[in-house]
């Protein structure tokens, strides 16, 4: 009897090993992924690709991993991708030999860039980021720091290790293959020839004048009946043509305006493109992003500016000072004639000089107190912001600047018109000196669509599952066959069937409308706790955070990834 309990024991303790040996065998990333934070069940089934980092490649890993998370980017990679393989090869391997300026073409690297070799290369490059494994994954970014150096035909060095550097070199390259390829579209487009040359059909009058032994020749009345098809195949090219409009999703444009504080004369702004916003940060403890924008933004000012209309007016005083000079009538005509031409030419376009007029030497012209400001004219999609902390010295060498810079979950851009709101999606930041340190991204969870499901609440149909939203007239069966022919009847029918009275149906019914609204509540509630979640990526090493510790990233912020709001975007 003393050795039963032993026997007990020792029976129990084999079966727990026994289990526990299954579970090792059959599921062993359960014990081998990673700390208890990132081994959840739902941690495993909705995590990301990590990068590995041989060679002091976390600058390169930060750069993918925030792209990664930019839906709009990725939407853009697949249509052009897409687009690519499904238009003529022979559109993108020829090209001009000159440009719209009379400039020879390197025939190779248009070619090259017609081609969207980095933007396929990046399209296959971020859709193994986004995959969701239901165990620890890691990949290597080789293959697509491959593309670039084949693409740039040179090696990318390790020894500068800057992450803003690398997105300013990336971005700029898929702009480039986006606008060659635009491009080569057009003159596609344009070698191409439809009905009389513009998708119009013929009129009767043209329709008369062919010949009556065409075999291809189109009635009036048969363009009448093609006329809808026809303008329903404008519609299309019209919203293809809209699409393509939409163009590279981190490019924008901002125009320099100068204003003369003598003449108010504004010159035409010039339009400069961008695809990523250099903000310096203040050389102080504590800033905003806003104070950011304000200094990148102000109001500059500059002295000993020539303006072309007060030179134009500087002209029309000199001129005037010789006319009484002139020692003839014809002279004084001619002085005249002068100063005609330099006042249409005022009135006209300042910037333009008039012809056969000398104006007087640039040195003597008057300088002036001139306003420049620089605003944005087209938003992008997605705006990358890089927060430059590096401090110069003359006398010795270059540090970073360490101030602490809040910046704000949603973003609002523009003026009282033309405000633009933006969503903070990923952010790079950099731990160490100004010569060495460490990259780390953050990025928000987001399901795009087809993934993520946003009316899944309100399906309806003969076979979904949420009620008739109106009730039924006809009352129901009963089992007796005695169907009462008076309203009342009707209702008296129902409360026998379902076993109590009607203001105990009506209680019944109030009970369960709180009950569905709770739930309603209850799952708005935590759609909204979902968006809060974000991932912190080191290379390899993948966990979980939310906004309030992304927030609090003040002092090592690097580069901030906002996407533009819309009314249908859906977090998950």
């Amino acid at each position: 009897m003393p050795d039963k309990p032993l026997t007990v024991l020792t029976y129990a303790a084999s079966a727990s090993l026994a289990a526990v040996a299954l579970v090792y065998f059959f599921n062993p990333n359960q014990f081998i992924d990673g700390d208890s934070s990132t081994s959840s069940a739902s941690t495993r089934k909705k995590g990301v690709v990590g990068l590995v980092n041989p060679a002091n490649d976390c600058f390169i890993n930060s750069v993918l991993q925030s792209l990664a998370g930019l839906g709009d980017l990725r939407l853009y990679l697949i249509r052009e991708v897409h687009r690519r393989q499904l238009d003529d090869a022979s559109i993108y391997t020829s090209g001009p030999e000159k440009d719209d300026q009379g400039k020879h073409v390197d025939l190779a690297k248009l070619v090259g860039l017609q081609s969207g070799a980095v933007t396929q290369g990046l399209k296959s490059m971020l859709d193994q980021l986004n995959e969701r494994p239901i165990y620890r994954k890691t990949i290597s970014a080789q293959s697509f720091i491959a593309v670039l150096e084949h693409a740039f035909d040179r090696k990318i060095s390790r020894a500068q290790q800057d992450a803003q550097e690398l997105l300013q070199i990336l971005a700029e390259r898929l702009s480039e293959e986006y606008h060659a390829g635009r491009r080569a579209r057009e003159r596609y487009g344009k070698g191409l020839r439809c009905i009389n040359g513009d998708g119009v059909p013929p009129s009767p009058q043209e329709d008369s004048q062919k010949s009556e032994s065409d075999p291809l020749k189109v009635s009036a009345a048969a363009s009448e009946l093609l006329a809808p098809f026809l303008v329903a195949d404008k519609r299309i090219a019209d919203k293809r043509i809209a699409e393509e409009e939409e163009g590279f999703p981190l490019e924008g444009q901002t125009e320099a305006r100068v204003e003369c504080l003598h003449c108010r004369f504004v010159p035409k702004p010039a339009p400069t493109s961008f695809v990523m916003l250099n903000l310096m940060v203040p050389q102080k403890g504590v800033t905003t992003l806003n104070e950011c924008f304000d200094a990148h933004f102000k109001t500059e000012y500059i002295d000993d500016y020539k303006c072309d209309r007060c030179r134009l007016e500087h002209a029309i005083e000199t001129l005037e000072e010789e006319l009484p000079f002139a020692k003839s009538q014809e002279q004084k005509e001619v002085v005249q004639a002068k100063i005609d031409r330099v006042r249409k030419a005022l009135e006209v376009d300042p910037e333009k000089p008039p012809e056969r007029v000398r104006l007087p030497d640039m040195q003597h012209a008057p300088k002036r107190r001139v306003a420049r400001h620089v605003q944005i004219t087209r938003f992008p999609k997605i705006l990358v912001i890089h927060l430059s902390r590096s401090m110069f010295d003359p006398g010795s060498y270059s540090q970073k600047n360490s101030a602490k810079l809040t910046f704000p979950e949603r973003l609002p851009i523009g003026g009282i018109v033309n405000r633009k709101n933006y969503k903070l999606l990923g952010l790079v930041t950099h731990r160490g000196t100004h010569n060495s340190g460490h990259y780390e991204t953050f990025r928000r969870q987001h399901v795009y669509p087809p993934t993520s499901r946003p009316h899944v609440e309100k399906s309806s149909g003969p076979y979904s599952a949420s009620a008739t939203p109106t009730p039924s007239n006809q009352a129901s069966p009963h089992l007796s066959g005695h169907l009462p022919s008076t309203p009342e009847g009707r209702m008296e029918g129902r409360a026998s069937i379902s076993g109590a009275p009607p203001m105990e149906a009506k209680a019944e019914q109030s009970a369960m409308s709180r009950y569905s609204a709770s739930l309603d509540l209850a799952r708005f509630k935590r759609k909204k706790k979902t968006s809060d979640r974000w991932w912190r990526i080191s290379d390899d090493k993948i966990k979980e955070c939310n906004t309030v510790e992304v927030l609090g990233m003040q002092r090592d912020v690097y580069m901030l990834f906002y996407e533009i709001e819309r009314d249908d975007t859906t977090d998950a």
